[in-house]
């Protein structure tokens, strides 16, 4: 089993309004994640992108459910060590956010989350 220690980003901005956070997040070619996938030619991974995503919106919008689904994801330029991108969030509804990162390369992934209800 492979021991991750640097796991998430630097984060090196922070705008946070009522119902929109702008993160500027830093891709430091030491993150764990970036190792073996691919080894000539590192990109991070799709699966990171969505748990980052989730991650910071339950951490801006306090979010506590289960996520219940994940709807029109999309993943357009990938991402790669050294690159810094802005993760925008932002609260749709008690349940849902939309996220989409974004850097001088244009737009890298998008998609919105959808927690479980309490009913």
């Amino acid at each position: 089993m492979t021991d991750f220690k640097v796991t998430h980003p630097d984060i090196v901005g922070v705008d946070e309004q009522a119902h929109e956070v702008l993160l500027t997040l830093s891709l430091a070619p030491q993150l764990d994640y970036f190792k073996g996938h691919f080894p000539d030619a590192p990109i991070l991974a799709g699966v990171v992108q969505l748990d980052w995503a989730i991650h910071y919106g339950r951490k801006y919008f306090g979010y506590q459910n289960a996520v219940e689904n994940v709807e029109v994801l999309k993943f357009q330029v990938v991402m790669t060590p050294g690159l810094e991108v802005t993760l925008a969030l932002e609260k749709k509804s008690e349940h849902k956010f939309t996220f989409r990162y974004y850097s001088h390369k244009g737009q890298h992934a998008s998609g919105r989350i959808v927690f479980a209800s309490d009913a």
